[in-house]
């Protein structure tokens, strides 16, 4: 994936000062996130803002899926592919060419962000977990960061045709899960849901801390 490491970063800053402008956003548990090698940040998806609002709370460059529908041509198209996204088709787990590009990046010990529930929320509450983000972590070995936003559905969700600047954004980044623990039986037939399942629910158990203040 020919990428500008430019952009990115522009991007990145872009969104880092938006988060904290605008929405008084606090992070959590970021030094969960490995500093180097591969791995998945596996998040809900409540809105738009979720993919740049978690990676902009990493120091390093991460891919992401994004539907093929946002890759209009001409600058939406050239600015997604520079912020690392990969497109798919909705049905996110026939897309047998995203899925390569994944494994590839993967290979190239980079992170990806994935959003197991496949699509934002309607009601702002975590939905059931596709199988998808179980298959490529199965496939790939590799730790999984589980991650929650609280407050992007309020800020933007689906059914807001404006976002609200009101509401803060707390994102909160869990310990990683390592494949002991999400892929217990390869010859499970429904092996690749289990561990979809237990990511999702990982990201479910993650609250805010109590105490104020980022760390």
């Amino acid at each position: 994936m020919k990428t500008d490491t430019f952009t990115y970063w522009l991007a990145w800053t872009f969104s880092r000062s938006v988060l904290e402008c605008i929405y008084r956003t606090d992070v959590y548990g970021v030094y969960h996130v490995p500093q180097k090698g591969s791995f998945i940040l596996a998040g809900n998806h409540a809105s738009f803002f979720d993919p740049p609002s978690f990676g902009c709370c990493i120091p390093r460059e991460l891919s992401y899926f994004a539907r093929k529908t946002l890759f209009k041509p001409g600058f939406p198209n050239w600015l997604l592919r520079q912020v690392n996204s990969i497109p798919v088709d909705r049905d996110g787990d026939s897309d047998i060419t995203a899925f390569k590009q994944v494994f590839k990046t993967l290979k190239g010990e980079r992170g990806i962000t994935l959003f197991p529930e496949g699509t934002r929320t309607h009601d702002g509450k975590i939905q059931l977990a596709k199988k998808g983000v179980g298959l490529i972590a199965c496939k790939t070995q590799v730790p999984v960061i589980p991650a929650r936003i609280f407050g992007s559905y309020e800020a933007y969700g689906r059914t807001m045709k404006v976002p609200s600047i009101k509401p803060a954004i707390n994102i909160v980044f869990g310990k990683a899960i390592y494949p002991a623990e999400y892929d217990l039986d390869s010859k499970h037939t429904e092996r690749y849901q289990i561990a979809a399942d237990l990511i999702v629910s990982r990201i479910r158990e993650l609250e805010i801390p109590r105490e104020v203040g980022s760390v």
